[in-house]
């Protein structure tokens, strides 16, 4: 259900002078209420699919059009050649004993660059705990492993004894130390320096570390959206160290945010051919279809990665979230409901999911629960816009225009930037009857959507409304121009022009309305017209077949019975 105000009649015939002196029953009221089209845009924000890696509760940014086209091709060509050297990697880790991953043991600094890069502290639990620690961690780098986000089995397995070695190792880098803690802060660029500086400085370092760190070079680049770097340094790591699923699914992940589908699902799948138990490859493989438009497939994606995790796995939500758009894109309202209200229960102060739950509400028309949940999504977000933007449409669609007012009046005094809701802000306007506040709103969503027809059609609504006629038939011949194929342009180009008595012309519009449309009520419209132009005959047969038409109009066959009698009193 889009967040429409509903269409009202505003036409009716009233007396006028004819030409020839006696009372005509064949004018149109003036506009009084302005019709909201059927594509008229609801305005509310969608949250999208959750992001992995670093930042799991942000909602998610797609590229710009226009720009990723470049972007993607640019990508492209690298990754066609990658993707070629992976799968052979992937088959051949896949069929030795290693199946799932590399059997060399890991370093301290190794666990520090993938904490950094966003890498969950259970899963590096698990890894350390298959492959051993390289050698013996001292007490400092344990501190500094707990500092960069290491959890509390992290530090088990670390301080286990697990070790191939009982020498002690290279201690960590102070600068990789520093970058992890500005990765924390997301001082992205800083932390992407000192990494460099890392790698720049210590030539001796083994391939596994060299890997993480181009892995956590990588990420810091992505979250720049310095997209062609990133691509260029997680590659590099997926070739130092090819066996780990988390590289492939951090190239897929990049894919799905330039919006490359397919890209996407190879390294997901490449990611699952290295360790077909990796839930967190099933959640980007989930991504990839998503951004495909394959909802169905993407929500069995997820399903997997669900039967793969934990059952208290933090990022469960995140999972249960992606599931929820992915229903909805397919259009199963009642199974992202469910899947919201899970995220949600797994952590209760998911805005997001808030947020999104509140949008499937509003469309199933439970306006009172979905203005409860952007509530509550506003409590705990109070800064996002796109809460206040929802809740403000839901308030229209309830009739609650001063508060509707109110949230629209505060995100634009909170976020002047912000772009969206002029739309809605308009037609609180309008029930309020303050035209000229709707008409400076209706000129702003006119700057977003330049081109539209609809938003050029309502502002010449309201323009007639607001007794600027030249304005409105500026605005309405623009619709027209813009959608030739619009009855209800055309109808009110009509209405506007018969309004200034330009009767041929606005003749020439309702005769296209109903040339698009034979409803009944443009042929009473024509009829009207018609009747003013003391075309009797003519404007006869349009009421009648509007009577035909619409035989519950008592309105069509009183104005035929007017007629009738006007036509007798000119006869004599």
């Amino acid at each position: 259900m889009q967040l429409v105000c509903h269409p009202t009649d505003f036409r009716r015939l009233t007396p006028k002078r004819s030409r020839r002196g006696t009372p005509s029953s064949g004018t149109l009221r003036p506009i009084t209420s302005v019709i909201l089209p059927s594509d008229w845009p609801a305005g509310y924000v969608f949250a999208r699919p959750s992001h992995s890696l670093q930042e799991p509760h942000q909602q998610a940014k797609l590229p710009r059009p226009g720009d990723s086209s470049l972007r993607n091709r640019s990508l492209r060509n690298k990754a066609l050649l990658f993707l070629l050297v992976s799968s052979l990697a992937a088959t051949s880790a896949y069929c030795s004993e290693a199946r799932s991953v590399d059997s060399s043991p890991v370093s301290t600094t190794q666990l520090t660059a993938w904490l950094m890069a966003g890498v969950s502290s259970s899963r590096l639990a698990r890894l350390a705990e298959e492959r051993g620690l390289a050698t013996l961690p001292t007490h400092t780098e344990l501190k500094q492993v707990d500092a960069a986000g290491a959890e509390k089995d992290l530090i088990r397995v670390l301080a286990s004894g697990n070790v191939k070695s009982a020498s002690v190792g290279m201690p960590i880098s102070g600068q990789l130390i520093k970058a992890a803690a500005e990765a924390r802060q997301q001082k992205y660029h800083e932390a992407e320096l000192d990494l460099r500086e890392v790698l720049r400085s210590d030539g001796s370092m083994s391939a596994g570390d060299s890997s993480a760190l181009h892995f956590a070079l990588g990420t810091m680049l992505r979250q720049q959206e310095q997209w062609d770097d990133a691509y260029d340094e997680l590659t590099q790591a997926a070739r130092l160290m090819p066996d780990l699923p988390e590289y492939h699914g951090a190239i897929a992940y990049l894919f799905y945010r330039l919006d490359d589908g397919p890209n996407a699902i190879a390294e997901a799948r490449t990611a699952l051919s290295l360790d077909p138990k990796n839930a967190e490859a099933y959640q980007f493989l989930g991504l990839g279809l998503y951004s495909s438009g394959q909802y169905a497939a993407a929500v069995h994606a997820y399903a997997e990665a669900l039967a793969r995790s934990h059952d208290n796995d933090h990022d469960n939500a995140d999972t249960y979230y992606d599931m929820g758009i992915a229903l909805h894109a397919d259009g199963n309202r009642p199974g992202a409901i469910a899947a919201y209200q899970q995220a949600i229960q797994l952590r209760p102060a998911f805005w997001e999911a808030h947020s999104n739950l509140g949008l499937v509400l509003h469309e199933q028309g439970d306006l009172d629960r979905a203005a409860a949940e952007y509530r509550e999504a506003k409590r705990m977000a109070p800064a996002e816009p796109s809460i206040r933007n929802n809740l403000s449409n839901t308030y229209c669609d309830q009739g609650k225009f001063d508060e509707a007012i109110a949230e629209l009046h505060e995100l634009y005094r909170q976020h002047p930037e912000w772009q969206e809701g002029h739309a809605c802000l308009a037609s609180a306007y309008m029930a309020k009857k303050n035209f000229d506040a709707a008409v400076t709103e209706l000129r702003l969503a006119l700057q977003q959507n330049p081109t539209g027809s609809s938003e050029h059609r309502i502002l010449g609504q309201v323009l007639l409304l607001d007794n600027q006629p030249e304005e409105a038939l500026r605005e309405l011949r623009l619709a027209v121009s813009l959608n030739p194929d619009s009855e209800i342009a055309h109808h009110l180009l009509g209405t506007a022009l018969y309004e200034q008595q330009q009767l041929h012309a606005a003749e020439r519009e309702f005769r296209e309305a109903l040339r698009l449309s034979g409803s009944a009520d443009n042929h009473f419209s024509l009829a009207a017209c018609l009747m003013s132009q003391d075309r009797y005959e003519e404007a006869l047969a349009e009421l009648e077949t509007a009577s035909k038409l619409d035989p519950d109009r008592t309105l069509y066959r009183a104005r035929r019975e007017e007629l009738l009698k006007l036509m007798k009193e000119t006869a004599r």
